[in-house]
């Protein structure tokens, strides 16, 4: 088997879909020890990977950006194939991701055997097995061309040292008497959002029961996160409200240190159980069984029996039925018991 000196991985699908690539990497690393692995992402999540160990370099790809042409594409492709890589490994299945890995002409060029036009972009493919495997297993199979076997790495997620320190001065001078609960009320898909109300209830349960909240959220999802904090009427001095001031790598540094967290099916939820955190993660257009869930003994995953679920790989932005049963039938209470226990209280 040929030692690789320079290997490119090609993932610029959304956050979680890059931190479910982790174990692949390591794979690749354990592997080739002595290989340069550059992370090729979406542009805007790069610096979440500055500190993995695995990875020499972080890429920002800038696909809705100065890149989004598909002849932009080409011409990264053509720029990647002058920097001396002799292996790429695309765990993307757009066109777009294509066109790069056509253009660069690398020697072994690993991608999947769908759509049909990535016969023509990679030396070689395999199936995705999507309907078979979960995930992490199916980014795993792009690694059989090269005689990895086995099961997959542990998907650990190694935060850059500054990270790490905002959060321990954040708990430091925050000087919590008791346990901490991280909620996360956002999505990019407005149908993975549980309910503004649920969530409310949910912080004011937490505070009464002696519990801190901080209340999480990206950019724009500071009107939700306010939302959430005025509908608990709880004590404000035990609610702490943290959306939008954070950037991702804080954000997942924060999220390390809670004592729970609770998160709709979002890239957040990804950043959290790669990293040991205890966790319940509320799904209800999508399922667990597509694959793209928490793991771990700390993660639970809560799902209603509703049956048009899933109504598709993401969830609409609205519900095709109109009732939205799937997140509406899985009430406060039930999310509280699964809480309670993992807060100690």
């Amino acid at each position: 088997m040929q030692a690789y000196k320079k290997i490119g991985v090609w993932q610029t699908a959304f956050l979680g879909d890059a931190v479910l690539t982790l174990p692949l990497l390591r794979a690749l690393k354990d592997r080739f020890p002595e290989a340069e692995i550059h992370f090729f992402v979406r542009a805007g999540v790069e610096s979440v990977f500055e500190g993995q160990p695995e990875i020499a370099k972080v890429r920002p790809f800038a696909k809705r950006g100065r890149e989004k042409s598909l002849n932009a594409a080409v011409r990264l492709g053509w720029e990647i194939g002058r920097e001396g890589f002799d292996l790429w490994v695309s765990a993307h299945t757009s066109l777009r991701s294509a066109l790069v890995a056509g253009a660069t002409s690398i020697g072994r060029r690993i991608g999947y055997s769908r759509p049909w036009f990535n016969r023509f972009a990679y030396t070689e493919t395999v199936d995705r097995r999507f309907d078979e495997l979960a995930e992490i297993e199916r980014l795993m199979e792009l690694a059989r061309p090269l005689g990895i076997d086995g099961p997959a790495p542990r998907a650990e997620l190694v935060l850059a040292e500054a990270a790490r320190e905002a959060a321990d001065l954040f708990w430091a001078e925050s000087g919590f008497s008791g346990p901490v609960l991280g909620v996360h009320p956002g999505s990019t898909w407005p149908t993975k959002c549980w309910p503004v109300e649920y969530f409310s209830d949910i912080v004011r349960r937490a505070v009464e029961a002696g519990a801190h909240v901080l209340v999480f959220g990206g950019p724009g999802e500071e009107p939700v996160a306010q939302a959430v904090i005025d509908g608990a009427l709880a004590d404000p001095s035990w609610v702490t409200d943290l959306s939008g001031r954070l950037t991702l790598p804080q954000l997942a540094a924060y999220l390390r240190r809670l004592d729970a967290y609770l998160t709709n099916d979002s890239g957040p939820m990804h950043l959290a159980w790669t990293q040991d955190v205890p966790l319940v993660a509320l799904f209800g257009p999508t399922v667990k069984g597509l694959g793209f869930f928490p793991r771990g003994e700390n993660s639970v995953v809560m799902e209603t029996d509703v049956d048009c679920r899933p109504c598709g790989l993401h969830g609409p932005k609205k519900c095709p039925k109109t009732h939205f049963r799937c997140m509406r039938e899985l009430t406060p209470d039930r999310v509280w018991d699964a809480l309670r226990s993992k807060l100690g209280l």
